[in-house]
């Protein structure tokens, strides 16, 4: 018997009718749960088998495909046929729809039914890709997809007429073709998130059946999302899939998981090792910004500071910008940058690409970018597993690039090594580190250095800290209420210090406060810049009787 119903054998029985073969149909069709499930029935069972019919049975033929499928009293909406429909047929709870804005507003869409829409794209674009071969590049591959997506989108248009149903709108055609290619291409349900300008943090945990999701909004305050997957084991089958595309296995013996998404977010992930599966997703708003955005704009400092801070990046002095999470240490070291003449030629090391100072071309003509690839597969003799690119390779690559000066992004650990060597290697290092306070942020440092090993003491890594680093500026966040009854995140420069060499035995270094904090925790001059440093600066342009005029104006600061 043939098993799409369409051409069986009568077995010697007499034809069904018309009107028996298409009762019999609703039944088998009342039976399936989604476009895709012919082996199953609601139960698990399998569907009840076709009808029988004759050959030549003219109700076989799609012409007459609406009589069987019109939506009667008491049937399910949607038809069950091998194509797929925007209309689920078993209709979704509300947590199940997700709203996706077309050219004619909002569209509702069912992801469960996307994901099975994707599934039929994902095996028609599978089989074109084995008929041509090893040739297909990445841009044609997409491409692709998108023409397998424009196909499926317009057979299932064309089908929804000539069932007599009512046709998409053109924004439901829209949304469900972006759905679509985010899904296949992109992120998924994810994808509107990132997305969203207003957007600055994604938290989501999953436990077991339940996934939730929260945005932390670029003004500090906390909404809940709509899930963006439908279970603790469908998210983590969606991270295998994202860290398999960039080389980043995420499985129960590699349980972390770190990378940049499309279009410059970082993604945090963990499992397996943590209570739920756990997932942070930081969006960098504003990648090209200068110093008086920084001051005007966004109230981080005054503009005695601002002019401090670029007078220390031309005269190519070390700065260390630290701060707790989510105080803005990555646009810092952006508007710091702005500040390098546009001639240089800069060198990054992330294990993420988050400065994206190589986007920039306009600002910074020359930039090599290096990032960190993990290896995979069996840990060799040296340690390392296989293609594993590290960021003290990037480095030790880089001396042959004839770069002016180098930004090394985070320091989170041992990597605190490759922050001194671009500091000792040439002039103006940038590099952000995570501290509870200024005073705190050596202290932190040398604990990163330490961890490299029993043979790195406290006295050697304060030695090479102390003469490394000149400058740390440390960055301070609020939500503070306004009085509509809404909020907004401030950031702001809280302390400066200048860090020098001591032979005090205690410390082995020495911190004095340039810029320390007022009455409101903002950062205002102290006057206690020494004089050799003070012209130093000067000769690059930095305002001495500004800095002088405002350390006078805060006498209580310049004596704490």
């Amino acid at each position: 018997m043939s098993t799409n119903g369409h051409h069986p054998e009568t077995n010697g029985r007499d034809p069904l009718r018309a009107d028996e073969w298409l009762e019999a149909r609703h039944a088998a069709n009342r039976e399936q749960t989604s476009p895709f499930a012919r082996g199953r029935g609601t139960n698990g069972s399998p569907p009840p088998p076709p009808p029988v019919v004759e050959d030549h049975d003219p109700t076989s033929l799609p012409i007459f495909a609406g009589a069987w499928t019109s939506e009667g009293e008491g049937q399910l909406p949607g038809r069950a046929r091998s194509e797929c429909s925007l209309r689920p047929l078993v209709a979704p709870t509300p947590e199940e729809h997700h709203h996706i804005h077309g050219a004619d507003g909002e569209v509702e869409l069912d992801w469960e039914l996307i994901a099975q829409y994707r599934a039929e794209i994902s095996s028609r674009l599978t089989a074109r890709l084995d008929k041509e071969g090893g040739r297909v590049t990445e841009e044609d591959r997409e491409q692709m997809g998108l023409d397998v997506i424009e196909e499926l989108i317009k057979s299932e248009a064309e089908t929804l007429v000539s069932t007599g149903r009512p046709p998409w709108t053109t924004g439901q055609e829209k949304a469900l073709k972006s759905a679509l290619r985010a899904a296949l291409f992109g992120l998924g349900r994810l994808q509107p998130l990132v997305e969203r300008e207003d957007v600055e943090n994604i938290i989501v945990i999953a436990r077991g059946p339940a996934c939730s999701v929260w945005l932390e909004l670029v003004d500090g305050t906390l909404v809940e999302a709509a899930p963006i997957a439908d279970s603790e084991d469908e998210l983590r089958e969606f991270l295998s899939d994202l860290g398999a595309r960039q080389n980043r296995p995420f499985t129960e013996a590699r349980p972390h998981l770190d990378l940049r998404l499309p279009g410059g977010a970082r993604l945090a992930a963990g499992s397996w090792v943590m209570a739920y599966t756990s997932v942070v997703i930081r969006r960098h708003g504003m990648r090209e910004v200068s110093m008086d955005e920084m001051v005007y704009d966004r109230k981080a400092c005054s503009p005695v500071l601002a002019d401090f801070a670029a007078a220390c990046v031309r005269a190519g002095k070390s700065i260390v910008v630290s701060g707790v999470q989510g105080s803005g240490k990555t646009t810092w070291v952006r508007a710091l940058a702005s500040c390098i003449p546009p001639w240089e030629m800069i060198g990054t090391f992330e294990t993420e690409f988050e400065l994206h100072l190589h986007e920039l071309v306009d600002r910074h003509k020359i930039v090599h970018a290096w990032e960190h690839r993990p290896g995979s597969g069996e840990v060799g003799i040296d340690g390392r597993q296989a293609g594993e690119f590290s960021l003290e390779e990037a480095i030790h690559h880089s001396f042959r690039f004839n770069l002016a000066r180098q930004i090394v992004g985070e320091v989170r650990g041992p990597e605190v090594w490759n922050m001194l060597k671009a500091m000792e290697s040439g002039p103006g290092s940038i590099s952000t580190t995570h501290a509870r306070s200024a005073e705190h942020t050596i202290e932190k440092l040398v604990s990163c250095a330490m961890e490299k090993g029993p043979q790195v003491t406290r006295e050697l890594a304060i030695s090479k800290l102390a003469a490394a680093i000149d400058i740390v500026m440390y960055l301070r966040s609020e939500v503070i209420p306004n009085p509509d009854g809404t909020s907004r995140k401030q950031r702001w420069v809280e302390e400066v210090l200048v860090v020098q060499p001591s032979i005090d035995a205690a410390r082995g270094y020495a911190t004095t406060p340039i810029f320390a904090p007022n009455q409101l925790g903002q950062a205002v001059a102290t006057g206690k810049l020494d004089n050799f440093l003070a012209q130093e600066l000067a000769r690059h342009g930095f305002d001495l009787e500004a800095y002088k005029a405002e350390s006078l104006a805060n006498p209580g600061v310049a004596t704490s």
